[in-house]
């Protein structure tokens, strides 16, 4: 099946006692057990496993073609699941403009625990110097965040392939529509499902789909179902239901982020603008090899300083001054202000996640920010 079926029949019960053509809630949180102590409907305990969660596990697996997936509570707590999975001890590749949550994470709450090497992942002839005895994974993302670099996921794949380690991907700015990684090679995929897959501002969560029945992917099972940090069945409702609607959004959030980056890259305010849509961007070839479309995520560097960075997010009137992404509605945001004082994102770099508004509204919104 193409994405757009695969997003809305995936996800449905092949057969419901009612007869329900959209699933159901599911708000128990225990299962009847038959005489022999087994459990017919499938299910033991919510915590384990819900007909709502099974159902997402189901879409999300076969949107981003893996084997398998888990659902969690948040995008951070995916990660954390990876990174929970790890020997003490092990040594992971990060990316340097990796997104600030984990980045945090593996700075403070794994700080004594794994090692940590932050480097520039779109140039691959330097990953090799960085691979010790005791690497373990290589974490990209891409494209990054905020400041939408690519990363070239075959070329890492090769790498990682070579030594035995595992590939995982952030692939949240992308979604599931517009990049495979594991089609590239990669061995987990990491999507913030608050963001595009949800799609609209009102429900948080996270998943990462394995493209193999793994021992590691064992272990990030096992954390999933025993630590618990798992979306609720009306989360997992929410986002099966815009999943429905994700490949006709994301062409929307497509369509207006290139018009946007276009008008921006051009306007004598602007001294930059990353889009991986844009024949300018550094990584436009690996890109254009490895998506079929380029969201709505890009940032810009306004010319001067924070400060007229600053004014120009309170000016706009339709853009919500606000952080996250990925929603129906238009967002814009002061990232370094977001990031704390140890950022290394430019003063003057606004992030922007293009909603599906009319494009010639968002254009002119911007115009009058910008004089």
């Amino acid at each position: 099946m193409q994405t757009e079926t695969i997003a809305i029949h995936a996800g449905n019960l092949t057969r419901s006692v009612t007869g329900d053509v959209t699933q159901p809630i599911s708000l128990s949180t225990t299962f009847f057990r038959d005489e022999n102590g087994g459990y017919p409907g499938g299910h033991m305990y919510s915590r384990v496993s819900n007909p709502n969660r099974s159902a997402l596990e189901k879409v999300l697996t076969a949107l981003d073609k893996g084997a398998d997936a888990c659902a969690f509570s948040s995008g951070n707590t995916a990660g954390m699941a990876v990174f929970q999975a790890l020997l003490p001890g092990s040594h992971i590749i990060a990316p340097d403009d990796m997104y600030w949550g984990f980045k945090k994470q593996l700075l403070s709450i794994f700080k004594d625990t794994l090692e940590i090497d932050f480097v520039d992942l779109t140039d691959v002839s330097n990953i090799a110097a960085y691979i010790k005895k005791n690497t373990v994974m290589i974490w990209i993302e891409t494209p990054s965040n905020p400041l939408l670099k690519v990363t070239d996921i075959a070329a890492v794949a090769a790498i990682t392939k070579q030594h035995g380690l595992t590939l995982a991907c952030d692939s949240t700015f992308a979604s599931p529509c517009f990049q495979h990684p594991i089609e590239h090679g990669a061995d987990l995929v990491m999507h913030s499902s608050t963001k595009y897959i949800g799609g609209h501002s009102d429900v948080l969560g996270g998943v990462l789909i394995t493209a193999a029945h793994t021992e590691l992917w064992e272990k990030i099972r096992n954390i999933q179902q025993i630590g618990g940090a798992v979306p609720s069945p009306f989360d997992c409702f929410l986002l099966l239901r815009s999943i429905k609607t994700l490949p006709y959004r994301m062409k929307g959030h497509h369509e207006n982020g290139m018009a946007l980056a276009l008008y921006l890259e051009n306007h004598p305010e602007i001294e930059a603008v990353y889009y991986p849509g844009l024949p300018s961007h550094p990584q436009h070839e690996i890109a254009i090899k490895q998506m079929t479309g380029f969201s709505g995520m890009l940032s810009v560097l306004v010319k001067g300083d924070g400060a007229r960075a600053k004014k120009v997010v309170n000016t706009v009137k339709l853009f919500a001054q606000a952080t996250s992404l990925g929603g129906v509605e238009s967002l814009i945001e002061h990232r370094a202000s977001v990031e704390g004082p140890d950022t290394k994102t430019p003063q003057n770099l606004i992030r922007i996640s293009v909603g599906l508004e009319h494009i010639d509204d968002l254009i002119q919104d911007f115009e009058q920010a910008l004089s």
